[in-house]
C-alpha cells in the first residue's frame, strides 16, 4: 500500500474519531438510562475501519515451525516492521498537520476542516507532501 493511501486511511480514521466517541458517550448514556439495554444498535467504535487498514498495511508470513521462539520473534519483527513504520509515519504526518494549524492559533479553522483540505491534497498525486 503507498504511504498517501496509508496516510488517507489515516486521515479518514482520525475524522470518525469524533464521531465514535460521541457515539460511544451516547451509549454510556443510554446504559445509564436503561441498564438493560446493553450497547446501543448504532454503535461503530471503529474496529471494522482500523482492522481493515491493519489487514491491508501488514503483510502475511510464515514462521517455521522449528523456529525457536527467538527465531520467530525475529520472523514476525522483521515482517512487521515496515508496516508498523509506515502506519506511524502517515500518523505523525497527520499529527503534526493538525498540530501546525492548532500552533497558528486561527479559531476560524476546525480540525475537521484540516483534516479535509489534508485529504484533499494527498488525493492529487502531484500535490503529495
Amino acid at each position: 500500500m503507498e504511504q498517501s493511501e496509508v496516510v488517507l486511511r489515516a486521515i479518514g480514521i482520525l475524522t470518525q474519531s469524533a464521531e465514535w466517541i460521541r457515539t460511544a458517550n451516547r451509549g454510556a448514556d443510554a446504559r445509564v438510562d436503561d441498564e438493560s439495554d446493553g450497547e446501543p444498535a448504532d454503535r461503530d467504535s471503529g474496529e471494522g475501519q482500523i482492522g481493515s487498514l491493519l489487514a491491508e498495511v501488514f503483510p502475511s508470513f510464515e514462521v517455521s515451525q522449528d523456529a525457536t521462539p527467538l527465531e520467530a520473534a525475529h520472523a514476525v519483527t522483521e515482517a512487521a516492521l515496515p508496516a508498523i513504520m509506515q502506519l506511524i509515519g502517515a500518523f505523525t504526518f497527520v499529527f503534526s498537520e493538525l498540530a501546525a494549524a492548532h500552533d497558528t492559533g486561527r479559531t476560524d479553522v476546525t480540525s475537521a476542516d484540516v483534516l479535509r483540505e489534508l485529504a484533499l491534497r494527498m488525493s492529487r498525486p502531484n500535490d503529495v507532501t
